[in-house]
């Protein structure tokens, strides 16, 4: 996926005045995909061969749990919408607003125009919140390895692999509110993918 980078410093102002106006299941530990709640809320269901691994852990504050959660059904959403190759895809539009929405929607538009869709493993890692606009936000955080994730055509079903280098490493903040109207559903805001992340190194 392309990157695009906003200030962490930057993300986290925007957040405090919007407010004030950048693993997978709902359990800790390592896990395939996100678990979806029963509910109103959409299919993120992934194919088999494009597995999201999240080690999510449990977050310092309880209270955060719910935007940790919705913070990887959102990023599942986006990866559902790429499999799905549809830019207005209803799961992504579901989990944020804004300019996350904006950044999920551009994500998808290009794997469409280059006729790809993922496949294999993307794994997600050393996560952490902490909360902002006076406790209204939640800054979620997290890495991602993306060295046995890859790209295939969706004409000839050749996969385009890449070796693991500096470049397979990133780390995401996204911001995290309550969506108003549904109580207990967060949504994603703000993004920012910070690409060659030194700190998700392993």
């Amino acid at each position: 996926m392309a990157r695009r980078t906003l200030p962490l410093a930057a993300l986290t102002a925007a957040a405090a005045l919007t407010l004030t106006a950048c693993g997978g299941s709902a359990s800790a530990g390592a896990s395939e995909a996100a678990d979806e709640p029963e509910g109103k809320r959409p299919d993120i269901g992934l194919p088999k061969d494009a597995v999201m691994v999240v080690d999510k852990g449990q977050p310092a504050e309880a209270a955060h749990q719910p935007a940790l959660d919705d913070a990887f059904r959102f990023i599942q959403a986006m990866r559902h919408g790429i499999v799905a190759q549809d830019p207005d895809d209803a799961a992504y539009q579901y989990y944020s607003t804004a300019g996350a929405a904006r950044y999920a929607r551009g994500q998808i538009e290009q794997w469409v125009k280059g006729g790809w869709t993922p496949t294999g493993k993307d794994q997600y890692y050393d996560t952490g919140t902490s909360s902002v606009g006076d406790g209204k936000g939640v800054l979620v955080t997290f890495c991602r390895d993306q060295s046995q994730t890859f790209s295939k055509s969706l004409e000839s079903g050749e996969v385009h692999r890449t070796e693991k280098s500096p470049k397979s490493f990133q780390k995401y903040s996204v911001l995290m509110r309550e969506k108003q109207g549904e109580s207990g559903v967060w949504q994603a805001g703000q993004i920012e993918v910070q690409g060659e992340a030194k700190e998700c190194s392993r």
